[in-house]
C-alpha cells in the first residue's frame, strides 16, 4: 500500500491557526511535517538535489524528529514563520550574510515545489501591500473608501476639504511598536482631525481615509472557493473605530455574503493568486459592503472558536486535495 504524501506546515511554534489545521489533518490521517524556518539552519537540515534531467528538486527536510522527502510533498501551509537563526558563534557581518543565504535557500527551494499552497509566500508578500490592495479591489468591482497617502500637509488639507466629513488614519504597514514595555504597542486606526494638520505630517507617510459609517463590520475569511463571513458589531466607540482595541465589547455572529461581493472577492483572489485571505469590510446602515483591506496571512482561529465556522476543515480540504 503506497504511503500517503505529506503536507508541510510552515509556521511559528505557537500559532493557533496552524495548530487547528494540524489537528484537522491528523484527524484525517494525513501525514504532516511541521517546522518553523527559525529552526534553520541550527536544528533543521535541508538537502535539495536538482539533476540535469529532472524537472523538480529531490531531497529531504529533517528536524531530527520528523522528516519529509521534497519530491513527495503534496501541499504546503505557509503561515507567518520566523526568520532563520544563525549560531551566536558566527560574528558580524558574516551572521547577517548567513541569515540571508539561509532564508533564500530554504524559501526558494520549497516554493519551487509544484504543489498546492496556502499561500505561496511570493504571492503573499506582494498581496500584503495596502496601496496595491485598493487598486485591485476597485478592479474587482468592490467599493473602497476615498484615500490619500501623503507627507504633504497642504495635500492632506485639500483631501479633507474634498471629503468634507469625518476622516481616519491608519498604518500603511502592519506591525507593532516596541516601546520596551512587556507588550508591544499596536498602532490602531484612529480619528484624524484636519484642524490638527501641521508640519509634523512631513515626518513620515500618513494613510488617511474617509470614515465609512458602519452598521457593523465583517471579517470575511476565504479559503479557496469557500467564504466564511463573521459579523462584528461594536458596543463601544473605541471598538467601532478599531474593534481590535476593545475586543470584549464586540459581538460576533455570521452572515451571508451578497452575490456581488462574493464575485468581487473571488476576482480579487484570482488576480492576487491567493488561496487564503482575511478580508475586512464595513457594512453601512444602507447595507453596502465597503472593502478596507485583505490580509493574506490574517488570523482566523478566533473566528472559528467563537462562531463555529469550519475554517480549519476548509484548509484541510484544500491541502488534502479534496477541493
Amino acid at each position: 500500500m503506497p504511503v500517503a504524501r505529506p503536507v508541510l506546515v510552515v509556521a511559528e511554534q505557537l500559532d493557533a491557526a496552524a495548530d487547528m489545521v494540524v489537528d484537522e489533518l491528523n484527524g484525517r490521517s494525513v501525514p504532516i511535517m511541521r517546522y518553523d524556518t527559525a529552526q534553520f539552519p541550527q536544528s533543521l537540515r535541508l538537502t535539495a538535489v536538482h539533476a540535469s534531467d529532472h524537472v523538480g528538486w529531490n531531497g529531504v527536510l529533517d528536524t531530527g524528529h520528523r522528516s519529509a522527502r521534497l519530491e513527495e510533498v503534496r501541499a504546503v501551509y505557509y503561515r507567518r514563520p520566523g526568520r532563520p537563526r544563525i549560531a551566536e558563534s558566527v560574528p558580524e557581518p558574516y551572521a547577517s550574510w548567513a541569515e540571508h543565504q539561509a532564508d533564500a535557500a530554504l524559501l526558494n527551494v520549497v516554493t519551487a515545489l509544484p504543489v498546492r499552497w496556502i499561500n505561496n509566500p511570493h504571492d503573499d508578500r506582494f498581496a500584503a501591500h495596502k496601496p496595491q490592495q485598493l487598486v485591485r479591489a476597485v478592479s474587482a468591482g468592490l467599493r473602497v473608501p476615498r484615500s490619500i497617502i501623503t507627507n504633504d500637509p497642504e495635500s492632506a488639507r485639500a483631501f479633507a476639504r474634498a471629503v468634507n466629513g469625518p476622516l481616519i488614519c491608519k498604518p500603511v504597514l502592519g506591525g507593532r511598536l516596541d516601546t520596551g514595555a512587556e507588550r508591544k504597542l499596536m498602532v490602531a486606526t484612529h480619528h484624524f482631525d484636519p484642524a490638527g494638520i501641521d508640519d509634523s505630517l512631513r515626518l513620515t507617510a500618513h494613510y488617511i481615509q474617509e470614515a465609512i459609517p458602519k452598521h457593523h463590520e465583517v471579517r470575511l475569511t476565504v479559503v479557496g472557493e469557500a467564504l466564511f463571513a463573521c459579523t462584528l458589531t461594536a458596543a463601544s466607540e473605541q471598538a467601532a473605530m478599531d474593534w481590535r482595541t476593545d475586543p470584549e465589547r464586540v459581538e460576533l455572529g455570521t452572515t451571508r455574503v451578497p452575490s456581488s461581493v462574493a464575485a468581487g472577492v473571488r476576482r480579487y483572489m484570482a488576480v492576487c493568486n491567493l488561496v487564503f485571505g482575511a478580508f475586512d469590510f464595513a457594512v453601512t446602515p444602507t447595507g453596502q459592503w465597503v472593502f478596507f483591506e485583505c490580509n493574506p496571512a490574517g488570523t482566523w482561529a478566533w473566528v472559528e472558536n467563537r462562531t463555529g465556522l469550519p475554517i480549519a476543515a476548509a484548509h484541510a480540504d484544500y491541502l488534502q486535495g479534496v477541493l
